[in-house]
C-alpha cells in the first residue's frame, strides 16, 4: 500500500502554517518538496512546520526540507519545526537537524 501523505497550509500574520499528516519518504517526497517550494516562493515568509500528525520520514524527506530550509534562508526567513514525535525527534537530533531548524 503507497504511503500517504496530506498537507494543509494555513496563512499568519508572521508566517505559513504547513500542517503534515501521514508520512514522507520516497513515495510522497517529490509532493511535499513541490509544495513547500511553491509557498516559499510565492509568499516569502517564514514557515512553521507542524509534525503533530507526522508519523514518519525517511532520509528522502528530511532531504527536501534541507533544500527548503536553503531556499527559505536565502530570502532571510527561518523554518520553524513543532510537535515532532519521540521517533521523528530523535531522527533530527542524531543527523544534527535540530541545529539547523528552529525546534519548537
Amino acid at each position: 500500500m503507497p504511503s500517504q501523505l496530506k498537507i494543509l497550509e494555513e496563512q499568519g500574520e508572521d508566517a505559513v502554517t504547513i500542517r503534515l499528516f501521514g508520512e514522507v519518504d520516497i513515495s510522497t517526497a517529490q509532493e511535499l518538496k513541490e509544495r513547500l517550494y511553491s509557498v516559499v516562493d510565492e509568499k516569502k515568509t517564514n514557515l512553521r512546520i507542524d509534525c503533530s500528525n507526522l508519523d514518519y520520514i525517511d532520509s528522502m524527506g528530511l532531504g527536501v526540507l534541507v533544500g527548503v530550509l536553503k531556499r527559505v534562508r536565502q530570502g532571510g526567513k527561518n523554518i520553524y519545526v513543532s510537535n515532532l514525535k519521540e521517533g521523528i525527534r530523535k531522527l533530527f537530533l542524531i543527523t544534527s537537524l535540530d541545529k539547523l531548524f528552529i525546534m519548537e
